[in-house]
Formats: structure tokens, C-alpha cells, sequence
């Protein structure tokens, strides 16, 4: 990474006219403050609470959705993929792809995505010590690809709840890869009912402080109206509050640069 990143956008596609809604609105505040923007958005959802959840439009219309908000707006693209297959598959529509935390050691889905040469976005299992998350890298780094990021959100701390801890960052960014603060599902509060909680107001005050550690980067989830949001209801950042959010982040960014 050579300038700070936001990773920005909904949790998942849940329709194109959405997508164009955040990214219209994201992307030219991003160039605005000087950062680079990568645009983020699920595919599809494999990991729900419950079995009844919503996981996705479609597939194929899904990526082909994303692939078209890669070309209109210029912008790097993000999304999950949670088997080999898939990494294979959403290579050819995205820039990034990313290893959901909880298969954060699977070796194939690893190996996978690093044979695409995409970036490879690893989220830290809420169940692993940060520096375990250097041999995840390995995994990547073995097919020749050295264009791993990794990204903190957060650890399982008793039952439903997460905790940041923001030592992490640092050991973390101390295996040579660019380190990525997920201020949205730090907030998480997993399970306990038919989906997620969360504890929004605190977004703010992690991402400030994981800035001021010293980070490579911020990752947000963002939607128009999270209370409507087919899934992360309960933690992404409303689509009106990420132009001050992301005024305080440069702020804070133009005093403690890059670790």
C-alpha cells in the first residue's frame, strides 16, 4: 500500500442500484481526502446465523454487479470468497479477494486465492493469536503472490461479545504486511439470537484509536440504511455519516502516518 486505504461498502449486494448509491457517494471523498478507496461488498453471505438468513442475489449477478462498479467508477474491488472454487471463480470480476476470519487457516481456499495473483485480504479468526497470522501469509506467499493484506476485527471474548486487542496491530504488522483495522465488525456482537448484534457507537472510537497505533488502513461497512441492511443490520455505519467519519480519520491520519 503506498497511501492510506479505506475499504468501504455495503455488507452485501443486495441490489446494483445500491452499490452505485455507496460508491457515488464513497469514492470522490476518499479522492478528496487523499486516500486510496477500494470499493467492498459480499457476493454472497455463507456465514449467517441462522439458516433462514439472506445470502445473496445471485452469484453470477452478484460479481457481474461488482465487476461493473470496478469499471464505471475506476476503483479496485473486494469480496469474499469462502471455498477454492470460489476464489477461482470471483478472481475474474474483482481485484481483492478476501478470507472471511472464521476460514482464516484453510489451507486450499489460501493457496486459491494466492494463485489468482489478486491482492488477498486475510481476516484475523476471532479465535487466533496475531501472530499466527503470519503462517496464514505463508500459505498465500508459497504460490508466489506477495500481495497480502491483513486485517484485525476483533476477538471472541466470552460468549456474543469481541474486544480489540491493539497489540495485535502492531505484532501483526511486524510479519511485513500491510495491516487493516475492521472498525465495523469489531463491533460485532455474535449470535445470541437470530442475527448478529452490535454496538455502533463505538465504530468511531476503535477506528480513532487503531489509527493512531498505526495502521495501513481502515475497513468500514457502510449502507444507505443499516436498519434495512440484509445482513450486519446492527453495525454497518450509515451511508451519511462516513464523510465526517472519514474527515476525523485524516485528521487523526495527517499527525500518526503510516506505521
Amino acid at each position: 500500500m503506498k497511501k492510506f486505504t479505506i475499504i468501504a461498502g455495503p455488507c452485501v449486494v443486495e441490489s446494483n442500484e445500491m452499490l452505485h448509491e455507496v460508491c457515488s457517494h464513497v469514492a470522490p471523498i476518499c479522492a478528496e481526502l487523499g486516500f486510496d478507496y477500494v470499493f467492498k461488498s459480499s457476493y454472497r453471505k455463507a456465514n449467517r446465523t441462522s439458516g433462514s438468513s439472506f445470502v445473496g442475489i445471485g452469484d453470477e449477478l452478484a460479481l457481474g454487479y461488482l465487476a461493473g462498479i470496478r469499471t464505471e467508477f475506476g476503483v479496485p474491488v473486494l469480496t469474499d470468497v469462502h471455498t477454492a472454487e470460489e476464489a477461482i471463480a470471483a478472481a475474474a470480476y474483482v481485484d481483492v479477494l478476501q478470507i472471511p476470519a472464521f476460514l482464516c487457516r484453510q489451507t486450499d481456499i489460501l493457496q486459491a486465492a494466492g494463485s489468482t495473483g489478486k491482492i488477498v485480504n486475510i481476516k484475523k479468526g476471532q479465535f487466533l493469536a496475531p501472530g499466527d497470522m503470519k503462517k496464514a501469509a505463508e500459505k498465500v506467499r508459497a504460490t508466489g503472490n506477495p500481495n497480502i493484506w491483513l486485517t484485525e476485527r476483533g476477538t471472541t471474548f466470552g460468549y456474543h461479545d469481541l474486544v480489540v486487542d491493539y497489540r495485535g496491530l502492531v505484532i501483526m504488522r511486524e510479519s511485513g504486511y500491510p495491516v487493516i483495522y475492521d472498525a465495523t465488525h469489531s463491533v460485532q456482537q455474535p449470535g445470541g439470537g437470530e442475527q448478529s448484534g452490535g454496538q455502533p457507537r463505538f465504530i468511531r472510537a476503535l477506528a480513532r484509536a487503531a489509527v493512531a497505533v498505526g495502521i495501513d488502513g481502515l475497513f468500514i461497512e457502510t449502507h444507505p440504511n443499516p436498519k434495512a441492511a440484509k445482513s450486519d443490520a446492527a453495525t454497518q455505519l450509515p451511508l451519511s455519516e462516513i464523510g465526517n467519519f472519514l474527515e476525523e480519520i485524516a485528521r487523526l491520519h495527517a499527525v500518526i502516518p503510516l506505521y
